[in-house]
């Protein structure tokens, strides 16, 4: 009779009554930290996107500014 209690062979579970699960998967790397970390780098770029095209509607504005004050 089997002693061992680790999650991939537990005592008292048949053979196919739960999922094997990976090493990451048992560290909580598993697949759904992979679409959170996905979910977040979209999330950045969207918001690094948006910075971005306040600096450059900033710019623009101060550009013709200074073009005004040159003349």
């Amino acid at each position: 009779m089997t002693d061992s209690k680790n999650i991939n062979n537990p005592v008292g579970q048949g053979g196919g009554q739960r999922k094997r699960q990976s090493r990451a998967e048992r560290q909580n790397n598993g697949p759904h930290r992979n679409l959170d970390r996905q979910n977040a780098a979209d999330r950045k770029a969207e918001l690094v996107r948006k910075m971005r095209e306040k600096a450059g509607a900033a710019e623009n504005d101060g550009q013709s500014g200074d073009d005004t004050a040159q003349s």
